[in-house]
């Protein structure tokens, strides 16, 4: 797939004159996220728009596709193409033929802020989607590992470190930490992101782990899932639901990842046996 330069991360942030007051009033510039409807089109018709930063959007693209299963594979889509509009952006993805013929069959549209990944899925079904399963997939981590997986994160966030509201979703592959990160407003942007820049590169989701800054829902689940990456490291909680989801698809899921330590809540057989002091 021939794809163009990215939509310009140089429009990610903009600077906003405020005033800070602590005891007395003084004149600020702070760096503010972008945040820009992008609109998910294949074949012509908008299958999905959401709010995102406007970064990276044809990793989005691409990553977004892969986990909602309008493809199995970036050689499906034989185009892709970003669109500026005063509005917005859109995402125009061209699908092979077979693929094209199947989100016709199952076509829907969602619209929704970037807090929630579920907006305008019409059906239960929908919502609690069967996955594939995880259970021979996946490498072998240290305790080190994934208790320093979210602070080796922290220098790939350059957009958070000037504006302090973006999550980060990073791919760590041991004995080397973090070799890949997105960042976005949303976290389940910045996830797609991810996933879409790793499948745009090259890079094998099977072979490392998935590090988040956010909490674990169970659509940031579903999608590691879908990807084919066997572990999963949070900053925060999981919900109930994402974990009953990562035990059952054979998800290793660890949070509260804070350098000091983690909680393991499914599938420890990823842990290297020869350590077992897991906070």
């Amino acid at each position: 797939m021939d794809l163009p330069p990215p939509f310009g991360a140089m429009d990610a942030t903009h600077h906003r004159p405020a005033l800070l007051s602590g005891g007395s009033s003084v004149a600020v510039t702070r760096a503010l996220p972008e945040e820009t409807a992008i609109a998910m089109v294949y074949d012509g018709t908008t299958y999905a728009v959401m709010m995102a930063t406007p970064a990276d959007v044809q990793d989005f693209a691409v990553g977004f596709s892969l986990t909602e299963g309008i493809v199995t594979g970036i050689d499906q889509i034989a185009s892709c193409d970003v669109i500026a509009h005063p509005k917005g952006i859109e995402a125009q993805m061209w699908l092979a033929e077979d693929r094209g013929a199947a989100l016709a069959a199952r076509r829907r549209t969602l619209a929704g802020p970037v807090g929630c990944g579920l907006c305008g899925i019409d059906s239960i079904e929908a919502a609690v989607r069967n996955l594939p399963d995880l259970e021979q997939a996946g490498p072998i981590l240290t305790v080190e590992e994934i208790a320093a997986a979210t602070e080796s994160l922290r220098g790939w966030q350059p957009l958070h470190d000037r504006t302090r509201a973006v999550h980060a979703a990073g791919f760590l592959l041991p004995g080397r930490g973090v070799v890949l990160a997105r960042e976005d407003v949303g976290r389940h942007n910045a996830l797609d992101k991810l996933i879409g820049a790793m499948a745009r590169q090259g890079m094998d989701p099977a072979q490392g782990a998935i590090v988040l800054t956010s909490r674990v829902s169970t659509e940031m689940v579903q999608k590691c899932v879908m990807a084919g990456c066997a572990i999963l490291i949070a900053v925060s909680a999981p919900t109930l639901h994402a974990l009953r989801l990562a035990e059952g698809a054979g998800l290793t899921l660890a949070a509260f990842a804070r350098g000091e330590g983690f909680d393991l809540f499914t599938h420890p057989e990823r842990l290297d046996a020869k350590v077992s002091d897991v906070a």
